[in-house]
């Protein structure tokens, strides 16, 4: 190959949207650094002194951390996006930064408000890594949102069982190289990749490779799992050799970094000249059009993706490109007319474009937020509480169920988004019955360790797990689909603030609360008033019956976020009819 030809080629691999794709993949895949809170707190408990509140004040601090995005998302509208990843890798290692100082002894102990500050902070980065890879990708892949934001939601769910994965390569007991884990490995990996993750622009069109690029990067996903969950099992049951440990990491690293291939192929063995001449068509067209009409007219272009026939990316490229222009100017004849997006007096209705202000005086909003408090609250309680939840059933390694719901609660994301879309796309159902589903499946789980039956740990992590991942991929796409995507930041970012509300409850109070209650019974240090005396002693509690309770209510709270969602599937049934009902016929 000419060097010069090279050249362009390498050119047109870093201008590559699947690059950008696999590269926010691999941002993901180290952002979620929160799910592993649940393997870091025993470690801080016990070297801080604290009880089982003052660590549920944390665990609340970091679900706060993870779930206010307000900042980053505004931050993307005046900023490159390496900008605001740059802004992440900030907070990252100032905030753990500062905790490993801290609970290492480096720096003098510090008040609790200090320690939630920092874990605040360090697990806010996140939110700037999921908004700059999840801009980045939608714009590459506007008609591709659905599987691009389950894939990406995926690997920040899978990170916890990667990051210890890697952990138990480096084989040390010290939890706090853990914490130091959490500072400087996601830092590294995103400056690495943050000058790649961006909008390239130019891919208005789906094109024939992206049902197979998506296919190979899903099984790489479902294997990546299976993978991850065969090797925690081996290491669980078996005490397997460091050298096999190292081996299984290292593998694990390949199949991360397999995806890679599609790019690859797609720009130095598949013709790009269709990719250059869309690209310079779309420069052209923008040149020709004024600031007012751009806008307008590029939604007439996609309202061209949406209504053209299926069979017109099948005719010759004269034929599709005179069939596209017939359809776009009776697009813009309609626009003209007033036919296309007709305003109404009485703001929007569901299905349309809302701002966050109309959507908050709707009851539909409201008791999708409800539900997500009740369900999401519920299952990030067991998330981080899961450390003590092991170590009360006497499990020593916490690690491998730490990172077994890690697992589930990607297969969550991925899978919950792919089976809303089979229910709205064949049945034209409202996507809401699969937030029902998911929390009966919820409540199954708690319901099951409540009653201490046998293998109670693998079903409460696995069912929470899948529970809780997959409600992260039903209600953005819900929200979007009710409210519209107009101001879809903000009222996502609205609706994320649902999970640290509930933990702030169920974790903060009642879990820590009935922790801490069976704890000073058990050492006797409680009095027939039902007052502890052990004041901030540090305490630890044996047993099922540590959680029971706690799993009872969590049990109930999902019950009543059935209810909430099956009245969102009622009340939209007619929008949902209206949004796909057509297409069935």
């Amino acid at each position: 190959m000419e060097v010069g030809g090279f050249g362009e080629k390498m050119k047109g691999l870093f201008n590559n949207r699947w690059l950008v794709l696999v590269a926010s993949m691999w941002v993901q895949s180290c952002a979620g650094i929160g799910y592993l809170f649940g393997s870091i707190s025993p470690y801080i408990k016990r070297s801080m002194g604290y009880n089982q509140r003052q660590v549920a004040m944390l665990g609340v601090a970091k679900d706060l951390g993870d779930s206010v995005g307000f900042i980053a998302g505004s931050l993307c509208e005046v900023l490159p996006i390496w900008g605001v990843l740059l802004v992440g890798v900030v907070h990252n290692l100032v905030g753990y930064g500062l905790v490993w100082l801290i609970v290492t002894g480096v720096l003098p102990a510090l008040p609790l408000w200090v320690l939630c500050i920092c874990i605040f902070v360090g697990t806010n980065g996140e939110t700037y890594f999921n908004t700059g890879s999840l801009v980045s990708c939608v714009q590459n892949f506007p008609k591709s949102r659905g599987p691009v934001v389950g894939i990406l939601k995926g690997f920040a769910g899978l990170s916890g069982a990667i990051l210890t994965q890697i952990y138990a390569m480096i084989n040390t007991p010290d939890k706090a190289v853990l914490i130091f884990m959490f500072a400087v490995g996601p830092s590294m990996v995103v400056i690495s990749l943050m000058f790649i993750v961006r909008p390239v622009g130019g891919h208005r069109q789906v094109r024939p490779s992206d049902d197979s690029s998506f296919l190979f990067i899903y099984t790489i996903c479902l294997i990546l799992a299976a993978y991850l969950l065969g090797v925690l099992l081996l290491e669980d049951l078996i005490d397997l050799n460091q050298n096999l440990v190292t081996l299984f990491t290292v593998l694990l690293i390949i199949f991360i970094l397999l995806p890679v291939i599609i790019p690859i192929l797609l720009v130095f063995f598949l013709e790009p000249k269709p990719l250059v001449e869309e690209s310079l068509l779309l420069k052209l067209q923008n040149q020709e059009l004024g600031t007012s009409e751009k806008d307008a007219n590029e939604v007439i272009l996609s309202e061209v993706e949406d209504e053209k026939p299926t069979d017109v990316d099948s005719l010759p490229a004269s034929e599709r490109k005179k069939r596209i222009a017939q359809l776009q100017t009776k697009l813009f004849q309609a626009a003209a007319e007033g036919a296309v997006r007709v305003k109404r007096r009485k703001g929007p209705r569901r299905g349309e474009d809302f701002t966050l202000m109309q959507a908050l005086i709707k009851a539909d909003f409201w008791l999708i937020f409800l539900s997500l408090v009740l369900a999401s609250g519920s299952g990030l309680t067991v998330i981080d509480n899961l450390g003590q939840i092991c170590q009360s059933l006497g499990y020593a390694n916490t690690n491998i169920y730490v990172s077994m719901i890690s697992i589930w609660n990607f297969l969550g994301r991925v899978g919950g988004g792919y089976f809303s879309e089979i229910i709205i796309r064949n049945y034209s159902y409202p996507r809401p019955v699969a937030m029902a589903v998911v929390q009966v499946i919820m409540a199954i789980g708690f319901f099951y360790y409540a009653m201490g039956w046998p293998g109670q740990i693998y079903v409460v992590t696995v069912l929470t797990g899948l529970g809780y991942g997959a409600h992260w991929a039903i209600v953005p796409a819900a929200a979007s689909e009710l409210f519209g995507l107009k101001s879809f930041g903000a009222l996502y970012n609205f609706l994320t603030l649902a999970s640290p509300v509930g933990s702030l409850l169920f974790s903060g109070v009642i879990a820590s609360g009935i922790y801490d209650y069976y704890a000073a019974k058990q050492a006797g240090l409680l009095q027939p008033n039902l007052t502890t005396l052990v004041g901030d002693e540090s305490l630890s509690c044996d047993g099922s019956i540590c959680y029971s309770l706690t799993c009872w209510i969590l049990s109930g709270l999902c019950i009543i976020a059935v209810v909430m969602s099956s009245i969102v599937v009622f009340r939209t049934k007619s929008v949902y009819a209206q949004l796909y009902g057509k297409s069935r016929t």
